[in-house]
């Protein structure tokens, strides 16, 4: 018992530690990544002998929710070919280090190919990564530039790109050659069709050019440093293998064999010359395998048939379709289905002839990519099928509709080719969603049956939930920071009525996640999107933006609907990043209107009649008498929001925030209070300096402003599948998971699934227990450290408000 109560004692005396000063150990600084350390063993003084592996792998098969991608391997080097929106998060669910990244191909300055490049640069910066290289269009440069915006600086890691312009890349596993294609145009000729796979939106005909951009009459369509018309093919030789030594051959040969010797006979043969040794010239194939020639592979978009004739015509890919000294193996085609049957495509296709592989990635390739997605709704699906309703599984595969006698093969989600030892396709790898097997796990679990239906048992007994179906609330993404398997990052829509719906933040692969929400209904959903609101400008709130203003644009074609702005509140430096893309990259300006979010501020004064108009818009639109906005402690120029219903309800987002006073003023008796909860009680400090708040934190802003009920969500993604509960979790407070759809009437039962939930996810909260007990027996030895005495336990008091962040010089002072 005196030991019991010492160490309790010992953990009150951490906790004053930790409130005084940095408990945990300061991070040892960073050590260069064991392959760069490798790398350097070898010195720049490399052969060109050529891996003795190298594959290609499928990370995103073109499909709309996922786009198109590709990752090569060898044991050298790791690449990848286009990073769209969600790859970064395909790549650490399947086990695709990042961290071995060093080249970014893209195929064209659109946003399916670069929007999840800010994300992944922001990854590779903080994982240690010292440089990596862009090829691809000369537009890469301003993208860099326009990111800083929001990214900040990007110290720490060197960013180079290398322009189509530029001659040849050359390193330990190939050749790379960059090919330019561009969809030429005469004078007053429309541009080609856009395919409705790789939309890339023009302005209206009675749009004004924004900021004085000129449309110039003549050939391409160029506007400022932003060029749609260019597309840029990459022609990949690997390096020849030399052939393998005989080991055995040699002995048998009387060759001197694990003496000096016998290395300058095994240069030699491997070179492929022929040595004299005592008088007998030995021919290399008697003592070596044949090299393994530098076979090439070839990655090509061709988004419209805008492009067809000038790739057709290219000059650069005829050596390789007529000499039979350079074989090239596959031939990867992100093209759109019309491109596919074109008959001048097909019979570019054939002029490889019969012995190259073709691969095309595009959106009739149906793949399962996210498959732990898949499987924790199959199982919270059990628990309560209407909260956790199944998601949209993939559509069968279409035939191949390529030319006759040309192998194709359609993408899959980590689908294979290998190069090298030998080719071959390999499937081992892809994914099947099996939701039986699924379920069949879950109920192997310890306590999960018995809870499920001790839970249905209570509901039957209990008060029956009220049929109130609006507000619906859709949660999408609900981790911070980074994407990962299980939580996508911020994103929550609110279904206002059968026909109008919002956005509270609309981080990267928001699109995605709407897309394996409502399946087919996907462009319905964006037909009734009204609005968005982004919080603040931090990447994991707000890069989902531009893909979702893009598939709007289709989605409203596709229902016969004129494509009006879309309604955006947010910071007004969200305008500087649109604005920047827009010039230099895509345009996109014509389906936006920016309404500044410190103009909803209660007292704000609105000078603007464009304003005035846009938010009377929004009001009526959304059928909303007041949206109303205020600062919140995170970053400069953070929102948080209170949408006030004509029918009486009040929903209220924290966005990131410490615990805030002008939160709980703005949010008085909310219906529902959307409050961020990034990390567990006990790291209130670290809360602190990340400007973030703990679960008892959230729980006290929810208390404080009286509201009805309180959704947990932006966890930190130590807690992948499930926060560890606070003690000041109550029947008005519950936790939110990635395609979780609760109305207000479904509110009362979220509380009640606690226990299935404990159950289903009892190892992990078994782990990040052990993990807390770890840290709290830290927090003890830097107590016993500091010399502090050991007071008998006390009940612990309330959290307190952290300081504001303005006032952390000042405390470091």
């Amino acid at each position: 018992m005196w030991a019991l109560r010492s160490l309790l004692g010992l953990r009150c005396a951490a906790a004053r530690t930790m409130s005084q000063g940095p408990a945990r150990r300061p991070r040892p600084p960073k050590d260069p990544l064991r392959h760069l350390r490798t790398r350097e063993k070898r010195g720049p003084s490399w052969g060109p002998g050529g891996p003795n592996t190298v594959y290609l792998q499928v990370v995103a098969a073109g499909g709309r929710d996922a786009g198109a991608a590709l990752y090569v391997f060898s044991e050298f080097n790791r690449y990848l070919f286009n990073c769209g929106e969600g790859v970064q998060r395909l790549m650490q669910e399947h086990k695709l280090k990042v961290s071995r990244l060093d080249n970014i191909f893209l195929t064209r300055m659109h946003w399916s190919n670069v929007g999840g490049l800010c994300g992944m640069i922001l990854t590779l910066k903080e994982t240690g990564v010292p440089k990596c290289v862009l090829s691809g269009p000369p537009q890469l440069e301003k993208y860099l530039e326009a990111i800083k915006i929001f990214s900040g600086p990007l110290k720490g890691i060197d960013l180079a790109v290398r322009p189509h312009s530029a001659p040849e890349y050359k390193d330990e596993t190939m050749t790379v050659f960059q090919i330019p294609i561009h969809c030429e145009q005469t004078s007053g000729q429309q541009p080609p069709a856009q395919s409705p796979e790789r939309l890339s939106p023009q302005p209206p005909p009675h749009a004004e050019p924004a900021d004085g951009e000129q449309h110039p009459d003549g050939v391409g369509r160029k506007v400022r440093g932003r060029d749609t018309s260019l597309v840029v093919a990459f022609v990949c030789k690997l390096h020849v293998k030399k052939g393998n030594f005989l080991v055995l051959k040699a002995k048998e040969l009387g060759l001197p064999v694990g003496t000096a010797a016998i290395a300058p006979i095994i240069a030699a043969v491997k070179d492929g010359r022929s040595v004299t040794y005592e008088g007998r010239e030995i021919l290399p194939e008697e003592i070596c395998t044949p090299p393994d020639p530098g076979i090439t592979f070839i990655v090509v978009e061709c988004p419209d048939k805008g492009f067809i004739q000038p790739l057709c015509e290219n000059t650069a890919f005829r050596s390789y379709q007529e000499k039979a000294d350079a074989p090239v193996a596959l031939v990867v085609h992100m093209a759109p289905e019309h491109v596919l049957l074109d008959s001048g495509y097909q019979q570019w296709m054939e002029r490889f002839g019969p012995n190259t592989e073709h691969l095309v990635l595009n959106e009739n390739c149906e793949s399962v990519h996210n498959l732990r997605s898949h499987k924790i709704q199959t199982q919270l699906g059990l628990i309560h099928p209407g909260i956790f309703p199944p998601l949209a599984g993939p559509r069968p595969q279409v035939e191949g509709s390529a030319a006759q006698g040309v192998p194709t093969v359609r993408g899959q989600c980590l689908l294979k080719y290998q190069l090298r030892p030998r080719r071959e396709w390999q499937r081992d790898a892809v994914l099947t969603c099996d939701p039986e097997e699924f379920i069949a796990e879950a109920l192997e679990l310890p306590n999960f049956q018995e809870s499920v239906e001790e839970y249905r048992k209570m509901a039957q007994d209990g008060p029956e939930e009220t049929s109130s179906q609006y507000p619906e609330v859709v949660f999408l993404g609900t981790g911070s920071a980074i994407p990962m398997k299980i939580r996508n990052v911020s994103s929550t829509l609110v279904n206002i009525s059968p026909d109008t719906c919002l956005l509270l933040d609309c981080g990267e692969g928001t699109f995605g996640q709407l897309c394996r929400h409502y399946g087919d209904g996907v462009d319905r959903v964006l037909g009734s999107l009204a609005a968005v609101f982004v919080s603040h400008l931090h990447a994991d709130h707000h890069t989902g933006l531009l893909n979702i203003l893009l598939q709007r644009e289709r989605a409203l074609a596709s229902l016969g609907r004129p494509c009006h702005p879309l309604l955006v509140v947010a910071p007004t430096q969200l305008r500087t990043w649109l604005q920047q893309y827009h010039n230099q990259c895509q345009p996109l300006l014509h389906h936006v209107s920016v309404i500044p979010a410190k103009c909803l501020q209660k007292g704000a004064e609105v000078s603007s009649p464009e304003v005035e108009r846009l938010i009377n818009l929004l009001l009526e639109t959304c059928g909303l008498e007041e949206f109303q906005t205020c600062l919140v402690r995170h970053c400069k120029h953070a929102f948080g929001c209170a949408l006030v219903h004509m029918s009486g309800w009040k929903v209220v987002y924290s966005g990131d925030t410490m615990p805030c006073e002008a939160l709980v003023q703005m949010g008085k008796d909310a219906t529902l209070l959307i409050h961020e909860a990034t990390l567990e009680d006990g790291l209130e400090e670290e809360a602190v300096e990340k400007t973030h708040s703990t679960t008892s934190q959230a729980i006290g802003v929810g208390m404080r402003m009286s509201a009805a009920f309180i959704m947990l969500t932006h966890f930190s993604q130590r807690y992948a599948k499930i926060p560890l509960f606070s003690p000041d979790f109550n029947e008005k407070v519950g936790i939110a998971f990635d395609h979780m759809k609760v109305s207000l009437g479904d509110l009362p039962t979220v509380p009640r699934l606690t226990a299935p939930l404990k159950a289903l996810f009892a190892g992990d909260l078994e782990e990040m227990e052990g993990r807390r007990e770890r840290r709290e027996l830290r927090q003890v030895r830097a107590a016993l450290l500091a010399g502090e005495d050991v007071e008998p336990p006390q009940k612990r008091a309330p959290a307190e408000q952290p300081p504001s962040p303005k006032s952390k010089k000042a405390r470091a002072q």
